[in-house]
């Protein structure tokens, strides 16, 4: 009589599964840090530079998710665009005038928007299908 054993790696396939889907996350991520700061250059956008090096990542293993951002706080008036120009609507309709930090006032009715993190994600598609791709072979 012949005895049989199964053996389950279950969990170690779905422990290599979940490595291998962090460590292409995570590739992504950088990739997409690294577009959303080219875009923000070419975009003209940099004034002191503390925007671009505040773009980072986030992994978010719980929905197989990355996420790109910046904790600055006018990175979304940058992004989205301000008064007449903000491309979510709701802009401030009137003009208005401030002053900057150097003492010098300004009149505006806003400021255009532009799009380095949406461009980051939608302009690079190929580039991050490649690096999935490439994860899972």
């Amino acid at each position: 009589m012949s005895k049989v054993v199964v053996t389950s790696h279950v969990g170690e396939v779905k422990e290599e599964l979940n490595n291998r889907i962090y460590t292409v996350l995570n590739a992504i991520g950088m990739q997409a840090e690294g577009n959303a700061v080219k875009e923000i250059t070419a975009a003209e956008a940099v004034d002191t530079g503390r925007l671009r090096a505040s773009i980072t990542h986030q992994v978010d293993t719980q929905e197989d998710a990355v996420y790109i951002g910046s904790n600055v706080e006018y990175a979304p008036y940058v992004e989205l665009g301000t008064g007449i120009y903000a491309s979510e609507g709701g802009g401030r309709q009137t003009p208005w005038f401030y002053v900057d930090d150097k003492g010098a006032g300004h009149f505006t009715h806003g400021m255009k928007p532009r799009h380095f993190l949406r461009n980051a994600i939608t302009n690079y598609q190929s580039e991050y299908e490649n690096i999935l791709k490439e994860g899972f072979k």
